[in-house]
Formats: C-alpha cells, sequence, structure tokens
C-alpha cells in the first residue's frame, strides 16, 4: 500500500465515522489534514478493539499489539502506514498514543468511576492525548489546553452517550455525584428524565462547559487556519450540548443530530472569526 493510499483511506474513515471532526479538518492544508485523519484513524481502532464483541483476552491482546506496533515497523494497512508517515512529518508524541491505549485497555477492566477525579483520569488518556497528539500536528506546544479542550469533549461525549455506554455495561457519570443527586443507575436503566437527573446532567453540562472555555485558550497560539479548525468541532460539540439542554437531558432516545446546514454555519461562523 503507497502513503497516499493508505492516507486516502484514513480520510474515508474519518468522512464516514467522525463527521464532526471530519468537518473541522476540512480547513486545514493537505499535510496536517492527512496527519490528523491517521491520528483520528488510530483512535478509532482503539476504540473499535475495546467496544467490539471478541472475547476480553483477545481485545486485550489486540491492544496490546497495537501498543507494541508503535514502536516497531510499520504494518500494511492504512492506518499504520498513514500513521507511520505523519509520526515522520510532526512531532506526534508516541506518549500520548501509547496513552490512547492505556485508555482502551481501562475500558476493558473499569465499568464505573467513584469520582471525577478518577473520570478526568480516564478522560486524559482517550480524549486529552488525542488532544496532545493533535496539537504537535497543529504547530503548537500548548499541551496543556490541547489536553483540557480533549477532556471537554470526551465529558460532552459522555452526557450525548449515556444510553450507549450503559448498553456496553458502563457508566461513566461519577458515583459519587449520582449519589449526591439522587439517581440511581436503574433510573438510566429506565431511560426517563426526572428532574433529578436533569439536574445531575445540568451539574455535567456546566462542567463540560467550563473545561472547553478553558480549552479553547489554545486558539490564540495557532495559526488561522489551525485555529479555524478546532473552533469548528468545538462549535459542533457545543451545538451538540445545546440540542441536549433543550432537550432537557433526555439523551435516552438517541443522540441529538446537528444537520449538514448547521455544522456549515459554524464553519462559516469561524471564517467571519
Amino acid at each position: 500500500m503507497t502513503i497516499g493510499q493508505a492516507y486516502a483511506e484514513v480520510e474515508r474513515l474519518t468522512r464516514r465515522r467522525a463527521r464532526n471532526f471530519a468537518y473541522g479538518i476540512m480547513v486545514l492544508p493537505r499535510e496536517k489534514r492527512r496527519a490528523i485523519a491517521a491520528i483520528y484513524a488510530f483512535a478509532r481502532r482503539v476504540d473499535d478493539i475495546a467496544d467490539g464483541d471478541l472475547p476480553l483476552e483477545q481485545k486485550r491482546a489486540q491492544l496490546e499489539a497495537l501498543s507494541a506496533g508503535l514502536d516497531a515497523a510499520p504494518g500494511n494497512d492504512a492506518m499504520s502506514v498513514a500513521l507511520a508517515d505523519a509520526r515522520l512529518r510532526f512531532p506526534i508524541p508516541e506518549q500520548a498514543l501509547h496513552a490512547l491505549v492505556a485508555g482502551g485497555l481501562q475500558d476493558l477492566e473499569q465499568t464505573r468511576y467513584a469520582h471525577f477525579e478518577e473520570l478526568r483520569d480516564y478522560c486524559t488518556k482517550v480524549a486529552g492525548a488525542v488532544g496532545v497528539a493533535c496539537v504537535a500536528v497543529y504547530g503548537s506546544d500548548d499541551v496543556h489546553r490541547a489536553e483540557t479542550l480533549g477532556i471537554a469533549l470526551q465529558l460532552i461525549n459522555i452526557i450525548r452517550d449515556v444510553r450507549e455506554d450503559w448498553e456496553l455495561g458502563r457508566v461513566y457519570l461519577p458515583q459519587d455525584e449520582l449519589a449526591s443527586f439522587g439517581v440511581v443507575e436503574e433510573d438510566i436503566a429506565a431511560g426517563v428524565a426526572t428532574s433529578t437527573w436533569r439536574a445531575l446532567m445540568t451539574f455535567q453540562a456546566e462542567r463540560a462547559r467550563s473545561f472547553l472555555r478553558d480549552g479553547l485558550g489554545l486558539l490564540t497560539t495557532l495559526d488561522g487556519r489551525s485555529a479555524l479548525c478546532v473552533s469548528t468541532f468545538a462549535g459542533l460539540y457545543r451545538a451538540t450540548l445545546e440540542r441536549i439542554e433543550a432537550r432537557d437531558f433526555d439523551v435516552f432516545a438517541g443522540p441529538p443530530h446537528l444537520s449538514a446546514l448547521t455544522k456549515l454555519r459554524i464553519v462559516g461562523g469561524g471564517l467571519r472569526r
């Protein structure tokens, strides 16, 4: 497989599987866009293994092999070829990629989080690490705010995907916060947005928005097109959160849908800024 073919495949994967992300990276120069798509493809591979139907031991073996492969010659699949080339072109930290795999391995072992600090540690692995990997491509050394932004987007994902995660046997909402607001897991199973549920999720949304606000300080360190990319997918996540709030946090019927027109308006808003 040629490098060009590999990049074409990871870009197709990004458009198909990460439409919000794809709207952001489409404004990047070709070389940066392809590198970000390669990082996404790696993160997608980790998620697909961790969330897939294979027996636990096979999942663990595949994730460990994926991590070991970062230190070896690339395989001949599109993700491996594209990521290896991207790592030659940009200073993508290997530690961030290993952290992503560590997050996938954690999903095999841990399905509940006692408090927010535990959850934050997990989010740092599965999403903060994506921010750290991507910021090396954008051309900034503001690793802290890149990580914070990644955590913010993961917190929004957690709010959005409560039903999907429950079906996978996972509850990411901190256990002490569930108890504090009087929400039990049977409420999640029932799929009813009670007053206590709405209060809990309002608290979660406020925290996610705080992380998002802090993380967006990253924009001041980026060139124009990279800043437009980041502000676009952050804007799409913010719009998703606003849709969830408008539904009174009834996330049990599935995630809200952002139309193509809404997405293009967000891109246009970034261009005007």
